[in-house]
C-alpha cells in the first residue's frame, strides 16, 4: 500500500551557529516520504511565492564537527542566514557522504590520502559516485505548496531533478567559495567532474592538499 506523505510535526527551534546570533525557525518532520528517511525541514523568514531553498546532505565531520575536508558546515551557516533574510525552506537530508553513509565516506577519506578523488574513492569501494535522490525533498517541497523556487545551491543535479519531479527552479543562487588547503581538491573534484559552479581562488594550491 502507498503511503501519502504528510506533514507530521511543526515545532519551534532558534538555530545558532558559532557566536553568531540565533535565527528563529520552524522545525517541520514527515511521514511518508518515499526513502523512509527522518528528513527535516526548517522554515525561515517569511516565505513568499517563490522561496529560496537549499538541499543540504547531513555531514556529520563538516556540519557538527567543522571538518575542514568538506565546505558542508560553511554552506550550512550561510545557508541558514541567506535563507532566513529572503524567506524560504531548508531541507536537511539524510544522505551522508552523498547517500553513501557515514562509515562509507570515512572509508573512501582514506582513500583520498592515498590519492584518489573524492569520486574515484567512491567508485574503488564500489559504490556509486553520488547516490543522492531528491524524491523527497521534492515531496516535502509539495506539501509546503512550493511550486517555484530560487534554489541556494552550486549543484546543478539538484535544480536537474527537482525539475523533473514537476517543481520550476526559477534561478539556481550560488553559493559562498569556502576553500582552504585541506579541501580544495575535493572542491575541484566537484567543480571539473561534475559541474558544480564554483570559482576556486587558490588555483596554486598543492596537488597534495587532502581532499
Amino acid at each position: 500500500m502507498t503511503t501519502v506523505p504528510q506533514v507530521r510535526t511543526r515545532v519551534r527551534i532558534p538555530l545558532r551557529f558559532g557566536d553568531g546570533p540565533a535565527v528563529e525557525s520552524e522545525a517541520v518532520t514527515f511521514a511518508g516520504l518515499s526513502d523512509g528517511l527522518e528528513h527535516l525541514a526548517f522554515v525561515l523568514g517569511k516565505p513568499g511565492p517563490v522561496p529560496l531553498v537549499r538541499l543540504h546532505s547531513e555531514c556529520l565531520t563538516g556540519d557538527v564537527f567543522g571538518s575542514a575536508r568538506c565546505d558542508c558546515g560553511p554552506q550550512l551557516a550561510e545557508s541558514v542566514a541567506r535563507i532566513f533574510e529572503a524567506g524560504g525552506y531548508l531541507l536537511y537530508l539524510r544522505q551522508e557522504g552523498r547517500g553513501i553513509g557515514l562509515y562509507n565516506k570515512l572509508d573512501a577519506y582514506a582513500l583520498q590520502d592515498s590519492g584518489l578523488d573524492t569520486y574515484a574513492a567512491n567508485s574503488a569501494l564500489g559504490l556509486p559516485e553520488d547516490a543522492r535522490d531528491y524524491t523527497a525533498a521534492a515531496q516535502m517541497l509539495s506539501l509546503f505548496g512550493v511550486q517555484q523556487l530560487d534554489l541556494l545551491s552550486n549543484n546543478p543535479d539538484k535544480a536537474a531533478q527537482l525539475a523533473r519531479h514537476g517543481i520550476d527552479v526559477r534561478e539556481r543562487v550560488r553559493t559562498g567559495v569556502f576553500a582552504n588547503e585541506n579541501n580544495v581538491r575535493y572542491l575541484r573534484a566537484k567543480a571539473e567532474q561534475t559541474g558544480h559552479t564554483l570559482a576556486l581562488p587558490f588555483e596554486d594550491w598543492p596537488a597534495s592538499s587532502a581532499v
